[in-house]
């Protein structure tokens, strides 16, 4: 006899959760060990779990930048990685770029260049930058353009997102970058 839907949800309720999981991982140069489980993501680990909430969940599918953090050096969009896949990464998050109070350049150049409107993908783009920037493939805008096309700014401040890259990485004035 089959058993009925209420009966199937019943048995499915007592299935026991997985175990947490240890992970540690080196954020902003700090270890930080977590019991999290198993399908938790390095986004929702560094904002539910390690209250840095500077990197921010835009789309939860890899299609906005907004979480973008460094990773061992390289940039990758925390929502789609899965804390687990990193134990022992050296994570980088924007709250980790200045040093004490003196801000990463490129925070800086930010701010220069209005490189920002509501502010929401910021700390993306920024992280993404930093990683553009140490991975020494961009030689001139058109490049960073291209490079930095999976961080989106819904407010369209790109010319100046780009204006604030090049004057981190040409050394350009703020009136240099934007021309």
């Amino acid at each position: 006899m089959a058993q009925s839907s209420s009966a199937a949800r019943k048995s499915s309720d007592r299935r026991p959760n997985p175990a947490k999981m240890a992970v540690t991982l080196h954020v902003n140069g700090v270890e930080r060990r977590l019991m999290i489980a198993p399908w938790t993501t390095l986004l929702d680990a560094l904002r539910l779990h390690l209250d840095l909430t500077g990197t921010k969940k835009g789309c939860d599918h890899g299609q906005c930048g907004a979480c973008t953090v460094l990773v061992d050096g390289r940039r990758i969009y925390s929502c789609l990685t899965l804390a687990v896949m990193k134990d022992g990464a050296q994570v980088t998050t924007i709250e980790g770029l200045a040093q004490g109070s003196t801000l990463h350049p490129l925070q800086q150049a930010f701010i220069e260049h209005d490189a920002l409107q509501c502010g929401y993908c910021t700390p993306g783009q920024i992280c993404s930058a930093a990683g553009l920037i140490s991975e020494g493939k961009a030689g001139n805008a058109d490049d960073i353009r291209e490079l930095m096309s999976g961080n989106i700014c819904r407010c369209g401040a790109y010319p100046n997102i780009v204006a604030a890259i090049e004057q981190v990485m040409f050394g350009k004035t703020p009136g240099e970058a934007n021309r």
